[in-house]
Order: structure tokens, then C-alpha cells, then sequence
């Protein structure tokens, strides 16, 4: 379905948005993808194949940013907007909520049109993996969409109209695109993820960009050996052990995705294995190829080409999923071109993007799993304890030093911008090492093998905390840093002004000196701003635009985010674009903050509420957030008047009645097991109430 406001509006749209473009850069969509472009299009998730999230333009700069002022505004729905937009010939397309896919005037902030893919009544138990798509890809006059129920979709740009659709995951397994896809030459590349909810095999496939029909796909750990002659399978089954095809492996391809036009080469950042926990996944044995590595295949064929990676053997969800951009840069007075990561585990990488040989990796902020990577060999030398041997308690640091919030590179400063997380997690197999976790649902595989305890950090100050930290890559030393409030912080931009933009969660987006880190701009949108931004140009003019609201997994930590505006029923969900000279307000106010519903029906029940606990944290808390507390992504269900109600409860639990607005339905789960844990929310609203008497 999608909702068309006539041809008439569009053309008229089109025609007020201009571009700027040479006739050079026009000639081909190639052209707008090359990290040499003139930067008038913003086409991809970050702006060109080499994924820098790097603008060229320079109108916007360290001497006029001063200047920079809202130039409009435009409200989204309800739901997910933690989105990259992308720009094209004066429109901006961006993805919202369940999959939906909206056209806009960047000019004026008019929307054109709307897509919806109709995921909440196919997608059935993914909606209960994925926290809503968070970018497209524009080729040759079409767009690009992975959606939750795990379809490639490609779109019209000028009408909405649907082209063509294919299911790229397989049916029965929850698998779910959220992830931009990347287009080169002609093709259309997705991965999906799942593995920490499913028994999964990880994958990418290409399309043809016109047809969308199947041309490769690479598999990203190996299949059983008696069963699948596949590539992945002949090059890595040597490096697991036992049955590992039963628990499906992992590995998938959910993120990070470049491409390398000079050398036809598309490199994938891949995922985590099933389950996390190396010693029940393959026996404690081998380095499981080819989880948690960044891979490179050969862009015509599928074939591979080389591979590293980043954990061998991988036990703390340390995937290689964070975006890698292209760079060319001197190194021992030579110049490398190399393929760069900042991951989940602390360390950033720079790699020779030919060979795949590692050139270096220091760590940018805590770590305390390994003690360096040894460039001779490129293993990370590891701390013993951090594999938790004999059940004990393991304090690792980092949790996740950077998430799939975008760094940006900048050729211009020579540095990299990284939304740094600093929070550690203790891990433990005790109780689960040996095969009790295979009793529990194939939801909770990828979790139930370990332990992962975030609140057995104790007395540390800077646990919960962000920062921005401007990186050299060449010297492999901190620049710059400044601190971020809250847990996390927004994705980045650079730009050839010498500047680079990022939101935060307090509201407040900046532009920083790219060179000092000296704060030039801050504007506040009066809502959290977490997605990255983006620069193009319309008629000659540049603009900045950047979405805003709440998203993410981190969102599970409410607890976090308690003085932060991220109630889902009221935060401010905006697309902003900004230009010189531009004048407009927001409203001022913000959203009042939720209260516990008022339940005098209820009774405490210790034991009711125990059950009720252990199926919430399987099934519930990743959106509604730990203890009940929600961190903005779905609503907090203490304060909801939902649960006051057994029969209201069931139709949306049971019975799906909230389907459309992203709220899956349980049918799996017995009456008598959601009734639990409908007590267990009406506990924590009352735990919620007797705090504030």
C-alpha cells in the first residue's frame, strides 16, 4: 500500500528541488556512489561506496556554521526513526517504523509520498527481532528497502510505486532485514539478521538491480559438511567443531556492508555465532570461521577473496558489524589503501584492503578481554579470564565500544569520528555450560549459553557513559574526544568545511571543529537525536538533515535513560534540515514524562510474579526495556492501562490487536505464562508508585 498525493505534486516537487550536479556526475549512478564525487547526492547509507559518511561540500563551514538555523521541519510517525535518509536530485527518502518508506521535498519539507510494505501482518515473530529499518539505497531511479518480514523491495523514487519484491531469508526462521542495502554495479547486496534470537545461518545475497533476480550469495559459516558443498563450507567447517550446522552457526550480515569499485570487491562485516558462548557452540574448539570477521568477495561472482578476523573463537557477541569505510593514507611514508573498523571489542583497526593483511589495531577506550592484537599474527592476545573458565564471573570491558551508530572518516582531517559507548557486562556460563540451555526456546539460543549481567558492574563512574573520539588512524592516537550525556550518542558526519556533526541524546546537535573538536553549533531539536546526518545540495545550496527520536537496542536500558525525553507515546519524531540563513523555531515545551498507572485491584503474588519475569526478559524486555522500564522504543507497560485488563491484555498479547503498530502477538506462549507476566508489570508499576510516595 502506499498513499500517492498525485503526479501533479510530484513533478512540481522535482522541479522546486533542482540539483546541482555536473553533466559528468549525472552520467552514470556509479558517479554519485565514487568517494570523489562532488558530493550533491547523498545516494547511499554512508553517502558513497567507500561508506566515510564524509560530504565533500564545503559552503558550510568553520567560519559560517554560526549562521546555520532550521530551515524546516517535517513530523513522522509513531515508532523507529533512528534512520539514515539518503538524497537524490533534491528529494530525501527515508525509512521509518515498520519498513515504511517516505518521499520529501528537500526543499520545502513536503512530503511526496509514502510506502508501506504491510510488514505487521507478515512478519509474525520477526517483529519481535528488530527495532525498525534504518536505511536505503538509490539506484538508476529506484530505491531500495530490506523490510522486517525479511523481503528486498525495490521502489519507484519518482512514483512509490512497488517494482519488484523478493523474500531474501527463509521462511519459519527469524530472520529480519533492518540494515540498509548497498548497490554497485548494477546490483543490489542484502544480509539479515536473527542470530541472537534463532537457530540461523548467516548469509548475503545479490539481485540484479533491475529484475531482482538472484545472481550470488555467500554464506558466512558452514553448513553441515555431509550435506553442503558450498564455498564457506569447504573453506571453514575445519574450524568448528561438533554439530554446530544444528545450532545454525550465526554470523549473519546485519550491518556493515562496502564496497570497493577500483578492485570489484564487496567487503561484509559479519555477525556473532549461535550460541554466544564458544564452549557450547563448537566444543571451545577452533577459530569459527567466518564469524566476527570482515570478509571480502569478488563483487561479479560471490567468490571469496580473503578474510580477518576480529575475535577468533568468539565468546562475548564481539561481531565485526560496525561500518568499515575505504581510505587512502600514509603509512611509514607510503601510501596504503586499507579498509578500517571500529568494533564492538575496543580495538580499531586498519587493514590492507587488497591483501587483508592487518597493518594495525590499538584500543580507543577500555579494554580489558586482551591485552593487544599481535600484528605478527593478527590474534588478539586475550586475558584468560575472559573466557569465564569454571563458571566464574568475568567483568568485560567494553560491552560495546561502538554500535551501528555510523563513524564518520574524513580525508580532509585524517580522522575518524567514533560515537564511543563505555560500559562493561559480566559474563558467566554458570548453571548454563552444560546442556540445560538447549531446553529453553529457540528465541533466547544466541543468549542462553552465558550469562550476560550489566548490573554485576560495580563502582565504576564512567559504566554508562558516552563520549565522541576523533581518532588518527595513521598514528593510531586519540585527536580529540568530547563527552557525550547518557549511554550512547549519535551517529556522525564530516564534511570537507572542516566540521563534523552529531546529536545527542540530551537533544542538543552539534558541529564540532573537525580538526580541535572545538564545539562551532548547537541547536536544540528538542528530542534525542540518535540517527546520522547527512549534507547535499539543492539548487546550488547546501543543507544539512538529520531525523530525530529514540531507537537502537541500548533502548532495553531505560534504566539508562530515566532523565532523558524518551517516553514513545510523546518524544518528538522530526526530520530537520538545516541551512544557512535558515530561521525557523521549534515549539518549545517537551513531552511530560509517564507515570505509573493506577492498579488498586492489584495484589501482590511473589511467585506469580518470579514466572512472569523469566518469560518477560526472553520475550519482552529488548523493547519494553529491563525491569519494565522502557527506554523509548515501545512503551513503557507501567504506565500502560493495558495490563489492568486480562481480556484487553490477551487480545494484543494473544490475539495480536496492536499489530499494526508494531506490537507482535505471542501465540507460542500458553494464556497462563502471559498472565504472568502481566502480573510481573503490574509488580513493577507498583514498585514505581511506592518510589514516588
Amino acid at each position: 500500500m502506499k498513499r500517492i498525493l498525485g503526479l501533479s505534486a510530484i513533478l512540481l516537487g522535482f522541479a522546486v528541488a533542482g540539483h546541482s550536479q555536473s553533466p559528468k556526475e549525472l552520467a552514470t549512478p556509479t558517479a554519485r556512489y565514487l568517494d570523489g564525487s562532488a558530493g550533491a547526492d547523498w545516494p547511499g547509507y554512508g553517502r558513497s561506496f567507500g561508506e566515510q559518511h564524509y560530504s565533500p561540500l564545503a559552503q558550510i563551514n568553520d567560519s559560517n556554521v554560526g549562521t546555520l538555523g532550521l530551515l524546516w521541519s517535517a513530523d513522522l510517525p509513531t515508532r523507529n526513526s533512528v534512520t539514515q535518509p539518503i538524497a537524490v536530485d533534491g528529494v530525501i527518502f527515508l525509512t521509518t517504523g515498520l519498513s515504511f518508506v517516505h518521499a520529501i521535498d528537500a526543499k520545502t519539507g513536503r512530503q511526496l509520498w509514502t510506502y508501506d510494505p504491510q510488514v505487521a501482518r507478515a512478519a509474525g515473530l520477526k517483529l519481535r527481532g528488530g527495532w525498525g529499518a534504518r536505511g536505503l539505497a538509490w539506484w538508476k531511479g529506484k530505491l531500495y528497502v530490506g523490510t522486517q518480514d525479511g523481503r528486498l523491495i525495490a521502489i519507484d523514487a519518482n512514483s512509490g510505486k512497488q517494482v519488484w519484491s523478493v523474500q531474501t531469508t527463509e521462511e519459519g526462521k527469524v530472520e529480519f532485514v533492518t540494515g540498509a542495502p548497498r548497490v554497485f554495479d548494477g546490483k543490489v547486496i542484502v544480509g539479515f539478521g536473527g542470530a541472537d534470537l534463532d537457530l540461523v545461518r548467516g548469509y548475503v545475497t545479490t539481485y540484479d538491480a533491475e529484475t531482482g533476480k538472484q545472481l550470488w550469495r555467500f554464506y558466512t559459516v558452514p553448513g553441515d559438511p555431509a550435506v553442503d558443498n558450498d564455498e564457506t563450507t569447504k573453506l571453514a567447517a575445519g574450524s568448528w567443531a561438533g554439530e554446530w550446522w544444528k545450532f545454525g552457526g550465526g554470523g549473519t550480515v546485519w550491518n556493515a556492508m562496502t564496497y570497493d569499485p577500483e578492485t570489484d570487491t564487496i567487503f561484509l562485516g559479519t555477525g556473532n555465532g549461535v550460541p554466544w558462548n564458544h564452549k557450547a557452540r563448537s566444543k571451545g574448539e577452533g577459530d569459527n570461521l567466518f564469524l566476527c570477521s570482515i570478509v571480502a568477495l569478488d563483487g561479479k561472482t560471490g567468490r571469496y577473496k580473503w578474510h580477518y578476523q576480529i575475535n577468533p573463537g568468539e565468546s562475548w557477541d564481539y561481531n565485526a558489524a560496525m561500518d568499515m569505510p575505504l581510505a587512502t593514507i600514509e603509512i611509514d611514508g607510503k601510501p596504503r589503501k586499507v579498509i578500517m573498523q571500529a568494533p564492538k571489542n575496543g580495538f580499531y583497526y586498519v587493514i590492507d584492503r587488497i591483501t587483508g593483511k592487518l597493518i594495525s589495531a590499538e584500543p580507543w577506550t577500555k579494554v580489558t578481554w586482551a591485552s593487544k592484537i599481535d600484528l605478527a599474527t593478527g590474534r588478539p592476545v586475550e586475558n584468560p579470564a575472559a573466557r569465564y573458565p569454571d563458571g566464574s564471573t568475568f567483568i568485560l570491558y567494553p560491552r560495546t565500544a561502538h554500535s551501528i551508530q555510523p563513524m564518520a572518516y574524513s580525508p580532509a582531517s585524517g580522522l575518524a569520528y567514533i560515537p564511543t559507548l563505555i560500559a562493561a557486562d559480566g559474563w558467566s556460563d554458570s548453571g548454563v555450560a552444560n546442556d540445560e540451555w538447549r531446553k529453553t526456546s529457540p528465541l533466547s539460543t544466541g543468549q542462553f549459553a552465558a550469562v550476560r549481567n550489566p548490573f554485576a558492574v560495580k563502582d565504576d563512574p564512567d559504566n554508562g557513559t558516552s563520549k565522541l573520539v576523533a581518532w588518527d588512524p595513521r598514528t593510531q592516537k586519540q585527536a580529540w574526544e568530547q563527552k557525550t550525556p547518557g549511554p550512547f550518542a549519535g551517529g556522525t558526519m564530516a564534511t570537507a568545511g572542516n566540521l563534523v556533526f552529531q546529536g545527542r541524546l540530551d537533544g542538543r546537535f552539534n558541529a564540532y571543529d573537525a580538526k580541535s573538536g572545538k564545539l562551532l553549533w548547537s541547536f536544540d531539536a528538542k528530542a534525542p537525536v540518535v540517527a546520522s546526518p547527512l549534507s547535499y545540495t539543492v539548487g546550488g545550496r547546501q543543507y544539512v538533515t538529520v531525523t530525530t527520536g529514540i531507537g537502537l537496542s541500548a533502548a532495553i536500558r531505560g534504566d539508562l535513560l530515566k532523565d532523558v525525553d524518551t517516553d514513545y507515546r510523546t518524544q518528538k519524531r522530526r526530520v530537520l534540515t538545516f541551512a544557512i540563513g535558515g530561521k525557523m523555531a521549534l515549539p518549545d515545551g517537551r513531552a511530560a514524562k509517564p507515570a505509573p498507572v493506577d492498579d488498586p485491584d492489584y495484589r501482590a503474588d511473589d511467585a506469580q510474579a518470579a514466572r512472569g519475569v523469566a518469560v518477560y526478559n526472553r520475550r519482552c524486555a529488548q523493547c519494553h526495556g529491563i525491569a519494565g522500564q522502557a527506554g523509548g522504543i515501545a512503551p513503557d507497560l507501567r504506565a500502560s492501562p493495558i495490563p489492568l485488563s486480562a481480556e484487553a491484555y490477551l487480545q494484543v498479547t494473544h490475539g495480536g490487536a496492536l499489530l499494526a503498530a508494531g506490537m507482535p502477538k505471542f501465540d507460542d506462549l500458553s494464556e497462563a505464562d502471559l498472565l504472568d507476566v502481566r502480573h510481573y508489570i503490574r509488580s513493577r508499576a507498583a514498585a514505581w508508585r511506592a518510589a514516588g510516595k
